[in-house]
């Protein structure tokens, strides 16, 4: 069985994907952070595709999808789940769970919300939905929330510079010498190209709608009760571990693993999170 690389016309924009296993098995969709993509789920899909379908979209501006000019598509994550959610129907994917990380979490749970009746499950690996979960690394983009000027803004550029994309890799994990520098070269590489800047700054002064839905995401999880698996970088400088336990306030059904790693747990916890996430779903779906 062979991993698939394709891409579809979603609103006039050129959304890349990843995709893989049978289409009749329950279906798994990855929603990816920043400043990755796809790429970062390249060793996740092999894991999973077996026993589930799997597919993983690169949001505009990231990955290999296309970057439409700033001024021509409105960088928001209510924007991106509304792409996402069309994305998902010209798949005819009726039902699915979500994986969600970082800003996978705003996309996934915004398509919670707006369809509930879609979702089976919920992975979530450091993908934040509670104020507690928000670590003191967020303070310059704070700043920048509260008083938008240029002088906050530039002192924020720093987030998508290559020795910050590397770091946001190894830091919190284990054994740094482990983490392939692919995964931070192929992200600067993006993050690199004419415009992307001017993109990832306004997704970030976007982010502050995300902090202002978190009370709706958990009325979703109270009310709506999907199965929920929390496998968390216990080290992350974003996303502390009380963000992953906070979900168990809200869930009957929530299971939360604590890894010894940092944001991205896949370059380091694979097989971890891997194994984790299949007796999760094979045993609820």
């Amino acid at each position: 069985m062979l991993v698939t690389h394709k891409s579809i016309s979603i609103k006039g924009v050129n959304i890349f994907y990843r995709e893989a296993g049978q289409p009749e098995n329950p279906t798994i969709l990855l929603l990816h952070g920043f400043p990755s993509s796809s790429h970062m789920y390249r060793n996740l899909i092999p894991e999973l595709m077996e026993e589930f379908h799997v597919v993983a979209p690169d949001y505009p501006g990231f990955g290999n999808s296309d970057q439409p000019e700033i001024n021509e598509f409105e960088y928001t994550f209510s924007n991106f789940a509304s792409l996402i959610n069309e994305f998902v129907e010209q798949l005819n994917v009726e039902k699915f769970s979500i994986y969600v990380h970082d800003y996978g979490a705003p996309v996934g749970f915004r398509l919670a919300c707006q369809h509930p009746e879609r979702i089976q499950a919920i992975v979530t690996q450091n993908g934040n939905a509670y104020e507690e979960g928000l670590m003191s690394a967020w303070d310059p983009v704070r700043t920048y929330w509260e008083n938008p000027t240029e002088e906050n803004k530039n002192k924020i550029r720093f987030l998508l510079s290559s020795d910050f994309t590397k770091y946001q890799y190894t830091n919190g994990t284990r054994n740094p010498e482990h983490i392939s520098p692919d995964a931070w070269n192929m992200d600067q590489f993006v993050l690199n190209r004419p415009g992307n800047d001017e993109i990832q700054l306004a997704l970030q002064y976007d982010y502050r709608n995300n902090v202002k839905q978190y009370s709706n995401w958990q009325e979703f999880f109270r009310t709506y009760q999907p199965p929920t698996l929390a496998i968390w970088g216990k080290n992350d400088m974003f996303f502390g571990p009380e963000g992953a336990l906070a979900f168990q306030r809200d869930l009957d059904d929530c299971e939360v693993h604590l890894l010894n790693t940092g944001h991205f747990p896949l370059e380091e916890e694979l097989k971890t999170s891997a194994t984790l996430i299949k007796q999760f779903l094979q045993a609820r779906l």
